[in-house]
């Protein structure tokens, strides 16, 4: 992460669609917007995450939309992000000249802007460059018709309640069509220009003046390092954990505290189809393991935010928690097939989540991690959260003994391993809140049950013959998630140990771990799965390994730092959604752990 920028082309093919790892990703709290290496930004929902997505060409790139920022003339680029930012920086190198642009979400004063706002600066650095911008928006996939719409104050845009209006500075040439602005720009050595695009959904626009999107260019770099200067890290790896940190800081949405599992939706997990999901929403389990990382580095607000979301999101549906809500709390919608090609054709494209409605038992371990991690911080928990946590660790004494879809959001029930330990962490640290006073009632028989279940673990879920914990009772085969329960705290013993090994042997491919047996026939490798690998290693005394696989795997990284979900072990190319919360926090846990030698995990 340290090392400088490459200079590389874009990998665009014929048919409009870029490699995945292509991307880098700016954001203001409320959406992200991805920008490929040539420029253009591919995906913007406005004005959420989970909103349509106005500029969609990344699933559809006849009619998906997009902002286009390139020379006339064929160049190359090097990029990186501002140092302690997620603004981006990419230095455009063609036979005319060199020119920078700075892309940024603009955020305001007092943080978040109430309208979104993209400033794209662009400096002449040597010679003379002609540089064109496209403003196209597109269908929304497929659910609406954009359209230029002249107005006193000049052409709009608009598509699906949102309203948009370009910006600018220096062009020499602007061009409004039906559904589209086109501008030019003439870009000489000392120049300053911009581009830029505001948009509000169902409210008036706000129309700033260009030069002050320009100068928010500059308050929205000096606002993301005012928050990585609170940021308290002097570990191991730190550019990369830094980076990691500041990719998560894109993923949750400031206005709830909550955190969604990527920015996108529908990016495959294999090249032939079938494996596609919307993956802009807020799981339990992604919460969990971002306020250990979030604690840790000391980052307060958001860390009160996204634990207050939650509990009030489970007050308001509960008491049985779901897997995942939307940012605003409720559930997601049932997933609608889009009529659009999808990346390089690969279908379908889908908006909403079928897990709304699965039992998943590892959500009961995943929320009481976080209210134990929150109270051990020196927090204190309210009455009616205090009561609403008892009610659903009584829940989880019945529930561990039901089939589940499993972590993995599997459509067939079993009695998988890794759900029963949901259960059994859950009942374990509800003793530990009801011990210190900040959860009611008598825990003795949530001791019990979660007794009774590390007894039917050890007694069900263990093969001798491949000396490794099964991925449900009567198989032989294998599911990594396992391995999230050395961190846990289940087993961190000589079984555990023998476990990795055994995972390794079967789901291996280089650094990297499929999810569980059968999944290379379906998919690529976890990229989570590796940095758990490398976390439980540390934790059942395997330094050096830890240490070695850490490195291998941070080569996964595309240029600018980011991970997707999936990885195709054979050319290190980037499949599903991204950025990925639980690859980077996965990421950050295995330093943490590797860095306190075992004592930081969660």
């Amino acid at each position: 992460m340290s090392t400088p920028p490459t200079t590389v082309s874009s990998s665009r093919d014929a048919d409009g669609y870029c490699d995945l790892e292509d991307y880098a990703a700016i954001g203001d709290g409320r959406t992200v917007a991805l920008v490929a290496r040539d420029g253009r930004i591919d995906w913007l929902p406005l004005p959420d995450m989970d909103s349509a997505p106005v500029f969609a060409a990344i699933l559809d790139h006849v009619n998906g939309g997009y902002i286009g920022l390139a020379p006339d003339e064929p160049f190359t680029v090097q990029r990186r992000y501002v140092e302690g930012t997620n603004v981006l920086q990419t230095d455009v190198i063609c036979a005319s000249g060199r020119v920078r642009v700075t892309d940024s979400m603009n955020t305001g004063v007092a943080g978040r802007l109430p309208w979104v706002e993209v400033g794209r600066r662009i400096e002449g650095l040597e010679g003379s460059v002609r540089v064109r911008a496209e403003v196209r928006p597109g269908t929304c996939l497929n659910t609406a018709s954009p359209y230029v719409a002249d107005t006193e104050l000049g052409a709009v845009l608009r598509a699906d309640n949102v309203t948009m209006a370009v910006r600018e500075i220096g062009a020499s040439e602007v061009r409004v069509g039906d559904d589209r602005i086109d501008l030019d720009y003439q870009v000489a050595e000392g120049d300053r220009f911009l581009l830029a695009l505001v948009a509000t959904h169902g409210e008036p626009l706000f129309l700033p003046l260009p030069e002050d999107v320009d100068t928010g260019i500059d308050r929205t770099i000096a606002n993301w390092r005012t928050w990585s200067d609170v940021f308290q890290w002097q570990g191991r790896w730190e550019d990369d954990v830094r980076r990691s940190a500041l990719a998560l800081k894109l993923l949750l949405h400031s206005p709830s505290g909550a955190m969604v599992a990527a920015a996108t939706t529908s990016l495959p997990e294999n090249r032939t189809g079938g494996r596609n999901w919307d993956y802009r929403y807020a799981w339990v389990r992604d919460s969990a393991y971002a306020l250990t990382a979030l604690f840790r580095f000391g980052l307060r607000e958001e860390t009160h935010a996204a634990i207050s979301w939650l509990l009030a999101t489970i007050r308001q549906d509960g008491p049985e928690p779901h897997v995942v809500y939307r940012v605003d709390g409720t559930p997601p919608p049932d997933p609608v097939e889009r009529d659009v090609p999808g990346w390089r054709g690969v279908s379908p494209v889908v908006a909403g989540n079928q897990a709304r409605s699965q039992l998943q038992l590892g959500v009961y371990g995943d929320l009481f991690s976080i209210i134990a991690l929150y109270v051990d911080q020196g927090n204190l928990l309210d009455t009616g959260t205090a009561r609403t946590l008892a009610a659903i660790a009584d829940l989880a004494c019945d529930r561990w003994r039901s089939p589940d879809s499993g972590m993995w959001e599997l459509t067939e029930l079993r009695h998988y391993t890794t759900s029963k330990l949901g259960c059994w962490q859950a009942l374990t640290q509800a003793v530990h809140l009801a011990e210190i006073g900040q959860v009611p009632g008598d825990p003795s028989r949530w001791r019990s049950e979660a007794q009774h279940i590390r007894d039917w673990v050890e007694q069900n879920c263990w093969s001798e013959r491949k000396q490794a914990y099964v991925w449900y009772p009567g198989t032989e085969e294998l599911d990594a998630s396992i391995l999230l329960h050395a961190i846990s705290g289940f087993d961190r013993g000589e079984r555990m140990s023998t476990t990795i090994d055994a995972l390794r042997r079967e789901l291996g491919a280089g650094p990297h771990l499929y999810r569980f047996s059968g999944a290379h026939e379906i998919e690529g490798a976890f990229v989570a799965c590796g940095f758990w690998s490398v976390s439980a290693l540390e934790l059942v005394g395997r330094h050096q390994e830890a240490e070695s696989l850490m490195e291998q795997l941070l080569q996964t990284q595309n240029d600018v730092g980011l991970l997707a979900e999936i990885v195709d072990p054979g050319d290190g190319s980037f499949l599903g959604n991204l950025p990925q919360a639980l690859s980077h926090l996965a990421l950050i846990n295995a330093a943490i752990t590797v860095s306190d030698d075992g004592h930081g995990a969660a």
